[in-house]
């Protein structure tokens, strides 16, 4: 029987996916204020910036597509380990 010698990730893959989340967290963070404490006034430039707009999507949508690249990702067999020491 083969020892089991890391459940799923290795160490690479939980870099890649700290990385994902950290440019989400970077789109999400983007994406937020906006808002006005006087409900009568509107302040259409703050709202529609194209850093609100288009920036912090792609980095929304990029962020999910680097964790799903870590997830994905095939970890090296233990045979190809064996080689390499």
């Amino acid at each position: 029987m083969k020892d089991v010698k890391h459940f799923g990730f290795n160490p690479k893959h939980y870099k890649i996916l700290i990385a994902g989340l950290l440019v989400n967290i970077l789109g999400f963070l983007l994406m937020i204020g906006g808002g006005s404490d006087d409900p009568n006034t509107f302040n259409e430039a703050e709202l529609f910036s194209p850093i609100r707009i288009t920036l912090a999507p792609f980095l929304i949508v990029a962020g999910y597509v680097i964790i799903f690249y870590a997830i994905m990702k095939k970890a090296p067999s233990s045979e190809e380990d064996e080689y390499k020491k």
